[in-house]
């Protein structure tokens, strides 16, 4: 039976990484059953992917990611898939009116720390990282962010388990948070994130310049991208857009290498979240950036993987299916349109040549095969596809 520690999976390009969560319905009262679950990682697993993340331990569904992973590799010694197991992190009086963000909710953070240790006792060898919290610094994140220090707690917490037994001594501890947070930008810089930057076993970053096609849109559109000569094609300049974005990502993760760097130098960065969404009717679509559709999202997915397996650096891209609860009251939100397969497990074009090669043949999701969207054609897949706006 495999086993790899955390050491041998990050950054290794023979396991893959995907953000993972099998919520099926439009909200997460809806938990999917183990055998549904056991369905994704099927899935996932004749993909290639080898290493899932998971956001929170408060509900059903990663103690029951953890048992579907179990009775598959119960039924095959063979069967490799491994966690990094998420951890929320709230300040005081989160999701209310009045957030305080200089206090945590301890009772809260407490419980899902101990949750995330039990599993990680009970599954050495699944569970092979531990993440306190998700973008619980950034101060966008205005409904729960906490301050360094709450986080910095917590993994000097795990790490003393560790010491003493209470953890297996090779579970990774990190934090999984916005590049900005994680050192990217300066107004984040202080002696809590240096102390947690050592503290960490590997820094697990994020990056989204999807999002930043509306906020920083020269990146996305170019100098004068949109008044090439004539000769140049439409699906050209997308490319050189795509590519762009790319280039935006690995600038941002080198903005975090250089200052964990100049505290740790041999402190390992790897990506912990960044994708593209396929469908969006705000800032991202039509009347907005024109970020989202199949075609881009392809484009991100494959650069990035590309980026990342050649250069050493673990690559959660975000995510694997559709998850409709995020944004349930607005279908065609972008956060409902991030996975590689829709909810119903339609391949988007990203996925088409797995399709096309048989990977997922016999595999269902919800009883439906695996198949292409837009029935496999690209002709109906273009007209969705749109030059970013000048």
């Amino acid at each position: 039976m495999h086993d790899q520690s955390a050491s041998k999976l990050l950054g290794n390009p023979q396991y893959p990484a995907i953000c993972y969560g099998g919520y099926r319905g439009e909200s997460r009262s809806e938990q999917p059953s183990v055998e549904q679950l056991k369905e994704d990682v099927r899935i996932l697993h004749a993909m290639g992917i080898r290493l899932l993340r998971t956001y929170n331990v408060q509900l059903p569904h990663a103690s029951n990611l953890v048992e579907a992973i179990r009775e598959l590799k119960q039924e095959d010694a063979h069967f490799e898939m491994y966690l990094m197991l998420g951890a929320w992190m709230d300040c005081a009086g989160a999701w209310t009116d009045a957030p305080n963000h200089a206090e945590q909710d301890f009772a809260a953070n407490h419980v899902e720390i101990e949750r995330a240790v039990e599993l990680a006792q009970e599954f050495p060898d699944i569970v092979k990282v531990i993440a306190v919290g998700n973008e619980s610094m950034v101060r966008w994140a205005t409904s729960y962010f906490v301050e360094a220090n709450v986080i910095l707690h917590w993994v000097n917490h795990l790490q003393a388990l560790k010491e003493t037994g209470g953890l297996p001594h090779d579970v990774w501890i990190t934090s999984s948070e916005n590049f900005a947070a994680w050192g990217g930008s300066p107004e984040y810089h202080n002696e809590d994130l240096k102390a947690l930057v050592q503290a960490v076993d590997f820094v697990s970053m994020h990056t989204y310049p999807f999002h930043d096609t509306h906020y920083n849109p020269i990146c996305w559109t170019g100098d004068g991208a949109n008044n090439a000569d004539d000769s140049a094609s439409e699906i050209g300049m997308i490319e050189r857009a795509m590519e762009r974005a790319v280039t935006y990502s690995q600038n941002q993760y080198a903005q975090v290498v250089d200052y964990v760097r100049s505290i740790d130098p041999n402190k390992k960065v790897h990506i912990g979240e960044t994708g593209w969404a396929s469908v969006s009717d705000g800032f991202y679509g039509p009347e907005g950036s024109r970020a989202a559709d199949e075609y881009k999202q392809a484009l991100f997915y494959h650069g990035m993987r590309k980026w990342t397996q050649t250069s050493g650096v673990c690559c959660f891209l975000f995510e694997a299916f559709d998850e409709p609860w995020k944004s349930a009251a607005n279908p065609t939100d972008s956060e409902n349109h991030f996975g590689l397969f829709t909810a119903a497990g339609e391949a988007k074009y990203a996925v088409w040549s797995w399709v096309e090669e048989g990977v997922f043949e016999g595999l269902t999701r919800d009883g439906h095969a695996i198949r292409r969207s837009y029935e496999g054609q690209r002709e109906l897949l273009d007209r969705h596809v749109l030059l970013p706006a000048s």
